[in-house]
């Protein structure tokens, strides 16, 4: 059975993106007959990220970690994460026949909104990180074709999935609010630009469900939206349910489960047109793409739930998974017999 080894700096008890579709990939592979490790911060102490709490990293030494890298006895190393432990691992990787990473966080433009550091500089770091490796594996060919003209090398498509079992329309709604609803999922954080919706002049309410640095700031200045905090699970995705449009400000994501969620549970998208809510979309008419964020959220009362539900049909985690191991066998250069 061939053995992979998923190195990431994102892991349990983190909500997000990356937590969640490094948990599906493992769940899928199992099936697919491959044995998965991972190292992630969970082995080693870890400190808060300064100003994000909720991110912990990991106090790992170079030593411990080729130790572990060479310990598990991986055929395949795949690094998700551009922190502490995929650093570590890079370099202990190159010595082990090599590694695949994946794209997920759009880390120069985060960085850029935090701190006074140009993106230029910090692509640099990018290129130096992921071109090293057999293989860059990213979530849609937008994305592809951006890194691409930024000098970024092997790129290979590996998109996401949703589970429509758990996400669906019929949950009934766990509080009363005045309609429409106009709904974000996400972290509370300014690389998000939740601001920019929490903002909006729209009728009816607005439900807003995440957590993060910016959460407090914005109940205390919004008093007027229905904050949940973070919510996982059933409750999730009843409170997805009572959704009537997805408002989904960000302007740097690379895909957005939350896109994929919102659609299962039958609620349109109202996006700006950039990758991720464009390539999830496509011409599918689930949602409206727009420079005027308002518009999009007002044009998307107008698309039927059922629209919404069926696009997300198109996406499973099982195809994933495949799509994740097609990737890696090309950037290893070798067959699935082999």
């Amino acid at each position: 059975m061939p053995k992979l080894l998923i190195v990431t700096d994102a892991w349990r008890p983190q909500i997000n993106g990356v937590v969640r579709s490094i948990e599906n990939l493992v769940r899928e592979l199992g099936p697919l007959g491959i044995d998965v490790d991972i190292l992630s911060p969970a082995e080693f102490r870890t400190v808060p990220l300064p100003g994000y709490s909720e991110i912990r990293l990991a106090l790992a030494t170079p030593w411990r970690v080729a130790r572990r890298v060479a310990e598990s006895r991986a055929d395949f190393i795949h690094i998700a994460t551009e922190g502490p432990l995929g650093l570590l691992a890079r370099r202990a990787a190159l010595k082990h026949g090599g590694f695949t990473t994946s794209y997920h966080t759009r880390f120069p433009e985060y960085v850029s909104a935090r701190y006074p550091v140009p993106e230029s500089w910090l692509y640099v770091f990018m290129r130096w990180f992921h071109n090293a490796g057999r293989g860059c594996l990213v979530a849609t060919e937008s994305l592809r074709d951006e890194l691409a003209s930024k000098g970024f090398h092997n790129l290979h498509i590996w998109s996401r999935g949703v589970d429509t079992e758990l996400f669906r329309p019929d949950y009934p709604a766990p509080f009363d609010l005045p309609k429409p609803v106009f709904l974000h999922v996400g972290r509370m954080a300014v690389e998000k630009n939740v601001e920019t919706f929490l903002a909006m002049d729209l009728p009816g309410s607005k439900l807003v469900v995440g957590g993060g640095p910016q959460l407090e700031d914005f109940k205390m200045r919004y008093p007027e939206v229905t904050f949940t905090g973070a919510r996982s699970g059933t409750e999730l995705a009843a409170l997805y349910a009572m959704g009537d449009v997805f408002v989904f400000p960000s302007l740097t994501d690379t895909f957005g489960l939350v896109l994929l969620e919102a659609l299962a549970s039958g609620v349109p998208i109202a996006a700006y047109p950039v990758t991720g809510p464009r390539d999830i979309l496509g011409q599918s008419g689930a949602g409206a793409l727009d420079q005027d964020l308002r518009k999009a959220a007002l044009a998307c009362l107008d698309v039927p739930s059922e629209k919404a539900r069926a696009r997300a049909m198109d996406f499973s985690w099982e195809a994933c998974a495949r799509q994740f191991m097609d990737a890696t066998y090309e950037s290893y250069g070798v067959s699935r017999s082999s």
